[in-house]
């Protein structure tokens, strides 16, 4: 090699390495920028919560409880029936729990019924999220340009992909119309936690992958771990609150009196069996893709290290995980095991799945931890 053309590749290698350098800051950047909109975006859905749409239970119940005057303004209109010439007034009945497979349930935040104001602040909250999620999804994407390939190379990159996937899943489910945004406000809190533990904890400098790393089975494995997790997150989301409901209207029910916060907050979530529902259709949508993540890791596994199975720990609890949501689908089937029972298995599964993506590569040393965090 001649001296000018060593002195060119030295000066094309040198630019390479600063426009990486200035690709990774950007990406830094971005993820700071998306977690202060995120915060805006925050403050948006607590103000929906405080002036937006109580429920169909909420509405009701203050409408036959407001005082004499509120209530002639507010009564919920009844029906007159002519029986045997006299009429009849039925008087309402007040709704605690939503009848099973009853698509006439409980609405929550931004579901028709509520004020202009709450909704308003809803669309606005929905709108800062869209524009947080271009940004962070802009912060991956340059993370990636920074290292030239997939950004999912260790704990960091990690999970700011899974928290820009997670906040993908719920404006999809918005996009299709279907009625989560009583999940924004959870969902957005727990994006700012993990993007914060991400950029202080976990954050780690761009850096190129171990050999056994560099495998187009990367992009199919890692990309369906991610997905998975976040459905399942949704889905955990759900369940969570569909406990919370439950014991509400439970207490309703049987003539006890919740609290001033509980039922302010309790009121503007949809009925415990739509969250349940919910719950149950996330999750079982989402476990053959997790099946098919597991399966494609060990053929990844046989090209990488000469073996499709050696029970590392990743591998077990991958196993574990999985198992745990088969238990969770098989007790949704059986009879005696729906309701809170399932509930709590799917819990269990999903805090499988955290401790295998945390507990296991922080704490546990195994073929998975060459990446650090």
């Amino acid at each position: 090699m001649t001296l000018a053309a060593a002195t060119e590749l030295a000066a094309a290698t040198e630019l390479a390495a600063a426009t990486n350098e200035n690709l990774a800051n950007l990406s830094n950047t971005l993820i700071y920028s998306a977690m202060a909109v995120y915060t805006l975006a925050f403050f948006a859905y607590i103000a929906e919560w405080l002036f937006g749409s109580r429920s169909k239970v909420g509405r009701t119940a203050a409408a036959l409880t407001a005082d004499k005057d509120a209530k002639k303004a507010a009564a919920p209109a009844v029906t007159v029936k002519n029986a045997g010439g006299t009429a009849v007034l039925e008087r309402p009945k007040v709704v605690t729990r939503a009848a099973p497979g009853s698509r006439d349930v409980p609405d929550g935040p931004g579901a028709h019924g509520g004020d202009e104001q709450g909704d308003l602040y809803g669309r606005i909250a929905v709108s800062l999220t869209v524009l947080a999620f271009l940004i962070a999804f802009g912060g991956v994407l340059t993370r990636a340009l920074s290292v030239q390939r997939a950004p999912w190379g260790n704990m960091y990159e990690f999970n700011i992909t899974f928290s820009t996937v997670a906040v993908a899943v719920y404006l999809s489910l918005l996009a299709m119309k279907k009625n989560v945004r009583w999940m924004g406000l959870f969902l957005v809190t727990t994006v700012l936690l993990d993007l914060g533990l991400a950029v202080t904890v976990l954050y780690t400098a761009s850096d190129q992958l171990v050999p056994a790393l560099h495998s187009y089975w990367l992009y199919i494995h890692v990309s369906t771990a991610i997905f998975c997790g976040a459905v399942f997150y949704v889905g955990a989301v759900g369940t969570i609150l569909y406990l919370f409901k439950d014991s509400y209207e439970n207490k309703l029910t049987t003539g006890g009196k919740p609290g001033r916060f509980a039922t302010s907050v309790m009121e503007r979530l949809p009925a415990s069996a739509s969250l349940d529902k919910f719950s149950y259709r996330v999750n079982a949508a989402v476990f053959p893709l997790w099946t098919f993540t597991i399966i494609a890791g060990a053929i990844w596994a046989g090209d990488a290290w000469g073996r499709y199975w050696g029970w590392d720990p990743k591998e077990t609890w991958s196993f574990i995980t999985w198992v745990a949501y088969a238990c969770y689908l098989h007790a949704r089937a059986t009879a005696g095991w729906k309701g809170r029972k399932a509930a709590y298995i799917a819990l269990i599964a999903f805090a499988c799945w955290l401790f295998n993506y945390y507990g296991v590569n922080i704490f546990v040393t195994g073929k998975h931890s060459y990446a650090g965090v």
